[in-house]
């Protein structure tokens, strides 16, 4: 099965996260299609819009860690080169690769975005939602930074909102989401292809040159330094470190992590 599909009609394509069995979580390939596409569509000349989804009642769970999974608590003999860096540092690619996309990025939600899909739709310049859709970044309760998406969080929501979602885990519905900043357009379920269908209507007026020029202005008042390299490190690091490993096992054995306090864990 591919695990991510991609359907023209006319000047849109929708790109499809096609995992359901793992809620659309991001694999090491998943990832490189998804940056593939991106490639290709920043030459396209005729593409204006970009929507971004996922099978079957889920958006994106996050990063697919089994392909990390002998790696999580093992230290790197010294001097030696770490995988996981190259690997973290490739969403990290995707996440830039999508915001420097000249064409308007949709971002349809339908269902959990965790993690890695939170950064997705951080990425995107409109996010609609329907009422059913659960939104967080829950690397810290695992013991792992949310390192590759932090920044896109932060332009996304703001210092205050961004330091309270990435340091707390926290669980945000749609409206929730909505009201921090995330989410532009809360839908009522069942009803996201009625959304979509007067979200590209409403900006249909938009010329794609001047919208491709006023992305690119937008996109230079960011401002932010370039952190691939330092988060791949930092979350490749954690990943082999004792609290991931814990946090991690704690987490697939629906237990409470060792370091969350009792009254907390109620």
């Amino acid at each position: 099965m591919n695990n991510f599909l991609v359907i023209r009609q006319g000047d849109t394509e929708r790109w499809t996260l096609n995992e359901p069995a793992s809620r659309n979580a991001l694999s090491e390939s998943m990832v490189l299609a998804l940056f593939e596409a991106c490639l290709r569509a920043k030459e396209d000349k005729g593409l204006r819009t970009v929507v971004l989804t996922g099978a079957e009642g889920a958006f994106c769970a996050g990063g697919s860690l089994g392909g990390f999974a002998s790696a999580i608590g093992q230290l790197l003999p010294p001097g030696e080169t770490d995988p996981l860096i190259a690997v973290n540092r490739g969403f990290g690619d995707v996440l830039h690769a999508l915001t420097e996309l000249p064409q308007l990025l949709i971002a349809a939600v339908d269902g959990p975005a965790m993690g890695g899909g939170f950064g997705l739709a951080c990425c995107a310049d409109v996010v609609l939602a329907t009422q059913c859709s659960v939104f967080a970044t829950p690397e810290v309760t695992l013991g792992l930074p949310p390192a590759q998406i932090a920044p896109f969080v932060w332009q996304r929501l703001g210092d205050r909102a961004a330091r309270e979602c990435l340091l707390s885990g926290r669980h945000y519905r749609a409206a929730e989401a909505r009201d921090i900043g995330l989410v532009n357009h809360v839908v009522a379920d069942g009803e996201m292809e009625d959304a979509l269908h007067d979200t590209l209507l409403k900006f249909s007026r938009a010329a794609p040159g001047a919208t491709a020029a006023t992305k690119r202005l937008l996109q230079r008042l960011r401002g932010l330094p370039d952190l691939r390299d330092e988060a791949a490190i930092a979350f490749a690091s954690a990943l082999r470190g004792n609290e991931a490993s814990t946090g991690l096992q704690a987490f697939a054995r629906k237990q409470i992590a060792p370091w969350v306090k009792n009254n907390a864990a109620r």
